[in-house]
């Protein structure tokens, strides 16, 4: 980590239980972040803070360190029966509600309090189970939550802290229904701590705000630009027909370091990968239609390098924490000026430099001014000759599923109806 991402607030200066600051320690933690610096005196009053963050910019631990130590100072008389979880916390996509209760685990370890996990995809009985035997932090997603609290496996009436991550994606799935859904269900929000998190504070989001916490500060530390400034970028001006054997050239001369590609498609992310692994590199296209184990293990594999290149569209690859990419490669520039700095964001975590190459091709070029608008300067001309392009071997056919059809086997016809 890099000191100019960190700001001069030191984490042992916070007045925090001892076991918090334990946490912390474990965490290897000493300068906070400057979403951290200035969200934490906030909640630690406590009041409600908005803020706006992307992800790898130290908001997990601002609100995690903010929720335990609302518990661990506020304790009350539990009722006799169950242990009801005391924070709530949801996230709008599995990868990252796990990757806020492993950063719960690490800076909760010494203070006694339990994490539970609730997301779709798979371990549904043993989620339940775990649930069922009490919880103190409940950390999920939407749909899998609202199951299980209508099944009665866990009641919200006790809730003191809530939190919601990357709220503005939360709209983008369609979520805010079950959002709202279960808000409705907490204490008042004058009775409970509630923070929020979003990469931007839009109108929308900011009448979330307004509707479900008591007068948030808004906080924004505009991460954008700093983001943009600690990337090398450049851009190459590819016809179709080149990008395919232009994008393995690139990969095949950075060599083996961890490398994202960002596609606009799921289509294309397969077609992608089928390129890449047909000629000699191993990659993986990474979509929501991926098993979960599968789709765990498969960014396992990446974190620990034994993946080297990973494939996704914007909707696959939000909230996934990744460290130590080094470079992104944007094959299909993004519609929304914004996407394009989230994307190459990824190669510049927790202060780190990294690289970005994009192609404006003939598909996608319009993109470009905007996104040069947005960032505010113009991105670096990156020249290629053609002749040197490697050739491709051609990926085979991929087999599909036929469709199911109801009421018979796949792909069979369906018998009309007597008349």
């Amino acid at each position: 980590m890099s000191e100019n991402h960190l700001s001069d607030l030191r984490f042992d200066s916070l007045t925090l239980h001892e076991s918090v600051h334990a946490g912390i320690r474990d965490a290897g933690f000493e300068f906070c972040t400057p979403i951290q610096a200035s969200t934490l005196p906030i909640a630690l009053q406590p009041s409600d803070v908005a803020g706006q963050a992307q992800t790898g910019t130290g908001k997990t631990a601002a609100f995690l360190i903010a929720a335990y130590q609302r518990l661990l100072t506020n304790q009350t008389e539990a009722p006799q029966g169950q242990r009801q979880p005391r924070v709530f916390a949801l996230a709008p996509t599995r990868e990252l509600a796990i990757q806020i209760a492993k950063d719960a685990e690490t800076l909760g370890k010494h203070t006694g309090l339990k994490v539970g996990l609730a997301y779709g995809g798979t371990d549904y009985e043993k989620q339940r189970t775990t649930l069922v035997d009490g919880v103190d932090l409940l950390i999920g997603t939407p749909g899998r939550i609202i199951d299980y609290f209508k099944q009665g496996v866990f009641k919200l009436d006790q809730v003191q802290v809530a939190i919601l991550d990357e709220a503005d994606r939360m709209f983008d799935l369609g979520f805010i229904k079950d959002i709202r859904y279960l808000l409705r269900r907490l204490p008042s929000p004058e009775k409970r701590l509630n923070m929020l998190f979003s990469a931007t504070l839009s109108q929308r989001v900011l009448e979330l705000a307004y509707e479900h916490m008591n007068e948030p500060e808004l906080v924004r530390i505009e991460p954008d630009k700093v983001t943009v400034d600690r990337v090398r970028q450049a851009i190459f001006y590819p016809s179709n027909e080149d990008k395919m054997p232009l994008l393995v050239g690139l990969v095949r001369e950075i060599g083996e370091v961890r490398i994202m590609i960002f596609v606009n498609m799921k289509r294309e992310a397969e077609r992608v990968q089928d390129y890449m692994e047909a000629n000699g590199i191993h990659a993986s296209a990474i979509s929501g239609d991926v098993p979960q184990k599968k789709r765990q293990r498969m960014l396992t594999d990446f974190q620990e390098g034994r993946l080297p290149v990973l494939i996704g569209t914007d909707v696959a690859s939000r909230g996934l924490h990744i460290p130590d990419v080094e470079y992104v490669i944007n094959y299909d520039l993004p519609h929304d000026a914004e996407d394009y700095v989230h994307r190459i964001g990824r190669t510049a975590r927790a202060g780190a430099s990294g690289n970005a190459l994009s192609m404006a091709c003939e598909t996608y070029a319009m993109s470009l001014p905007d996104i040069e608008n947005y960032i505010g300067h113009k991105i670096p001309f990156a020249n290629y000759d053609p002749d040197t392009l490697p050739e491709l071997i051609k990926p085979k056919p991929r087999k599909r599923k036929p469709p199911q059809r109801r009421g018979g086997k796949p792909g069979a016809a369906r018998r009309p109806k007597a008349r």
